[in-house]
């Protein structure tokens, strides 16, 4: 749990930096220094198979915690930068192809009687210093009163969104946004290159899941960002007017998610703490994996 003192220790620590570096904005926002042409990245991200590690989750929701499991799911994959889609035939696509890490995101915890099943998907381009910007995110919410649908495509230098809602506050909306960072890339950055997150000041559009969930209007804030690296665990900290949000991942490749924490305002200005620990990898095809016999293996990811 992020503590007073601790949040209190790194906004000093912003006053700092912007005192050291003359009020510089995002003093590493979109560098792209990473090992992606590496071996050790090839043999890894390249194997033909994903990565799936499943998570224990604590969410918020109405004003209470609620148990619940997440999953991240990273692989690679051809992406076609017209269609914005997954190549059915990558080697055909020509100029057309790029390679993308794909996060599959996953949330499934109960409120009292009924149960919520949230996805997201974001496509972040593998050569980050060519293609800065992740070209596509989608989302998705299913619960007992209805569900959502959200899809942030990259057009130029704006992303065109599209969302539909069972709610009539919200309803079925399309809209433009001017081009920045996503909170919704940022798990992709980390496994990519850490070091292209940026830090200090700089212009964020929130989460899907978070904005959803609060049923926020989607448009990029200013924020605070701070990159903390150490022996074994490196962290991100993203400080939002209204919320902080705090993701810990190995500090040596792969770069492993190994959990986040979200302080947040909830219903009445109540301060919510989401949060969610690592609890299983597992390095598979999974795509292949989907008869009766193979259902021993989400055993191996603690999953019902």
């Amino acid at each position: 749990m992020l503590s007073i003192i601790l949040r209190a220790a790194l906004i000093s620590s912003f006053l700092m930096l912007s005192v050291t570096s003359c009020q510089k904005k995002a003093n590493s926002n979109h560098r792209a220094i990473s090992s992606v042409s590496t071996p050790e990245f090839a043999d890894y991200w390249y194997a033909g198979k994903a990565e799936l590690v499943s998570y224990n989750l604590k969410q918020s929701r109405y004003g209470e915690v609620h148990d619940g499991k997440a999953v991240l799911i990273f692989v690679t994959e051809p992406f076609s930068k017209k269609k914005q889609v997954k190549l059915d035939n990558g080697e055909a696509a020509g100029e057309d192809k790029q390679t993308v890490l794909k996060l599959n995101f996953t949330k499934k915890f109960t409120t009292g009687i009924y149960p919520y099943s949230m996805m997201l998907s974001a496509f972040t381009p593998v050569k980050l210093n060519k293609y800065p910007n992740t070209p596509k995110v989608t989302m998705s919410s299913q619960e007992w009163c209805g569900h959502v649908f959200s899809q942030m495509n990259l057009k130029k230098n704006e992303y065109e969104i599209s969302s539909y809602s069972y709610f009539e506050q919200e309803g079925d909306v399309n809209f433009n946004l001017d081009k920045a960072l996503l909170e919704d890339e940022l798990w992709n950055r980390i496994r990519l290159d850490y070091k292209s997150l940026p830090t200090g000041e700089f212009d964020i559009i929130p989460g899907l899941f978070h904005t959803r969930l609060l049923h926020k209007n989607l448009k990029a804030v200013k924020v605070q960002g701070v990159l903390e690296e150490k022996d074994t665990i490196n962290s991100y900290t993203i400080i939002y007017p209204d919320r902080t949000l705090k993701i810990e991942f190995e500090s040596t490749f792969p770069y492993k998610i190994l959990g986040w924490e979200e302080e947040f305002n909830g219903l009445g200005g109540k301060k919510m703490i989401t949060s969610a620990s690592i609890d299983k990898t597992l390095n598979t095809d999974y795509w292949s994996k989907n008869n009766n016999k193979d259902k021993y293996l989400r055993d191996s990811l603690n999953l019902q």
